[in-house]
């Protein structure tokens, strides 16, 4: 299991870096929103790569049978890795290459709320709770605990659709 494992979740987890490395040079025409749509569509596609693990496992090491909670585990487990990549690529590319992307978020929201017409009130109580996160996400750890929520539920999404999809029970044998 650990091979299949970290060959499916190591082939998302390289998919999800990989959109987060090519996205630095485009860092200044891209905004937010749309940024986040392609991130998303990125991570849609990486754990397509949960499925394909589960159905490998089943066919070539569960004997073409899975039980939900074995298939639920291993794509879990596919699903831990490749969030893991991403978590690690992205501490490398927010510290080292995109350190005031925290500031600009903060900039482009408050942007966007103006043109919505919100009064200056809540933009003044915005700046202040984004600010005050902005000072947690400069800690490491915290700023890992947050990466992971990205890519996480979406793989736990692909798993349980796998899980459920790929699951099958032997069938007994008729006399």
């Amino acid at each position: 299991m650990k091979k299949i494992v970290l060959t499916f979740g190591l082939i998302a987890g390289a998919i999800m870096s990989a959109m987060l490395v090519a996205a630095i040079p485009l860092k200044d025409n891209l905004d937010f929103d749309k940024g986040a749509v392609v991130g998303y569509t990125t991570m849609v596609l990486a754990f397509l790569m949960v499925y394909f693990g589960v159905r490998t496992y089943r066919d070539n090491v569960a004997g073409g049978t899975i039980t939900f909670g074995r298939a639920f585990k291993v794509g879990l487990l596919i699903s831990l890795v490749a969030s893991a990549c991403y978590v690690a690529t992205w501490q490398v590319v927010y510290y080292k290459f995109l350190p005031d992307s925290g500031q600009k978020y903060v900039a482009y929201e408050l942007e966007k709320a103006r043109k919505a017409g919100a009064p200056e009130a809540k933009l003044a109580e915005m700046k202040a709770e984004m600010d005050k996160f902005l000072v947690m996400y400069q800690n490491p750890f915290f700023n890992v605990a947050i990466t992971f929520i990205e890519p996480l539920p979406v793989g736990i999404v692909f798993t349980l659709g796998s899980a459920w999809f790929l699951s099958r029970r032997r069938k007994e044998a008729v006399a």
